[in-house]
């Protein structure tokens, strides 16, 4: 899955972006980061970890720190971008981008998360962990494609919403409780598409939409590996297992039906051919939006609603 000249050049900006956010922040989001870098760079340290097509080795992929973030596809896959800010509330929030753009000279909506790439970008944007103003950005854009008749892209790579004091004191779990609320009532195609982290509600609260496609190296889950290793065992040391027990590749999601279709990557991931990875990217998501432009918009809508509603399953014991 990954050259041993890859591994190296991977744990060396790794090692570096430790030393760096130690020096720059001692912010709990940049501590958090610290310790989930510390704990990629030991995983990527086991010998052939690469070889192993498992859940971790997918996490780890879908965090390689070369991986094409959003700013890096709407770059590759839209064109005359012009980006949009704020929530006319609060503040603009850098951890969500948005705008107005064209994808195959049709006009869309893009919204997504956005991690940063170095030291500096990723304290900017809080590494990818968006706050509630961020969320309310993103729906104020597709009630904006809404009336202008516009359908909606969402590129979704965060490790999860934020969970700072600041955060939950301007409504964060409303802010997302409201997006899920209010998107499944928009009148155009709404294509999702996970291509990096899916954490949490922080990601569901751009990923409702009639159609959710999936980057073959993206991760999707309610809660982090490590996260989740914390909780059921007391420590991070079983990040393995509980990426295994939470299904959150997309081989798994698939089979769940919670996503509608994986688009399979370069060999070695996105990140060792980005334009090759967009290229297979821009032709599922041209297949989908032809697609979703068939149905008129009541039908649409009975679909989108529909699909959400089998979502979830029941089982009753006897």
């Amino acid at each position: 899955m990954a050259r041993a000249s890859d591994q190296t050049a991977v744990t060396q900006v790794l090692e570096r972006q430790i030393r760096e956010l130690e020096r720059a922040s001692d912010s709990e989001a940049a501590r958090e980061e610290i310790e989930r870098l510390r704990h990629q760079l030991d995983s990527l340290r086991q010998p052939g970890w690469q070889a192993v097509a498992d859940a971790w080795s997918r996490v780890l992929l879908a965090r390689h720190p070369q991986r094409p973030y959003t700013l890096d596809y709407i770059q590759m896959l839209f064109t005359d971008f012009m980006g949009l800010h704020g929530d006319r509330r609060f503040a603009d929030d850098p951890a969500l981008v948005g705008g107005l753009a064209r994808f195959e000279g049709r006009p869309v909506m893009v919204v997504g998360h956005q991690k940063g790439r170095d030291t500096k970008q990723k304290l900017q944007r809080n590494f990818g962990m968006t706050h509630p103003e961020g969320y309310r950005k993103a729906l104020r854009l597709m009630n904006l494609a809404d009336k202008f008749g516009m359908p909606i892209i969402t590129l979704v790579d965060t490790p999860g919403a934020y969970p700072g004091i600041g955060a939950e004191e301007r409504g964060q779990a409303e802010a997302i409780a409201y997006n899920l609320k209010e998107i499944p009532r928009l009148r155009v195609p709404i294509l999702v598409v996970i291509h990096g982290e899916g954490g949490s509600g922080g990601a569901l609260a751009i990923a409702v939409g009639d159609k959710v496609l999936m980057l073959e190296n993206a991760v999707y889950s309610v809660i982090s590996p490590e996260s989740c290793s914390s909780i059921l065992w007391r420590d991070w040391d079983h990040k393995q297992e509980a990426a295994r027990i939470l299904k959150l590749t997309a081989e798994d999601l698939h089979s769940m039906e919670i996503v509608d279709q994986v688009v399979p990557e370069p060999p070695g991931g996105a990140h060792a051919d980005p334009a090759r990875a967009a290229e297979f990217l821009r032709s599922a998501l041209s297949a989908s939006l032809q697609e979703l432009e068939t149905f008129s918009t009541e039908e649409l809508l009975r679909r989108r609603h529909a699909r959400l509603r089998q979502l979830a399953s029941f089982v009753t014991e006897e």
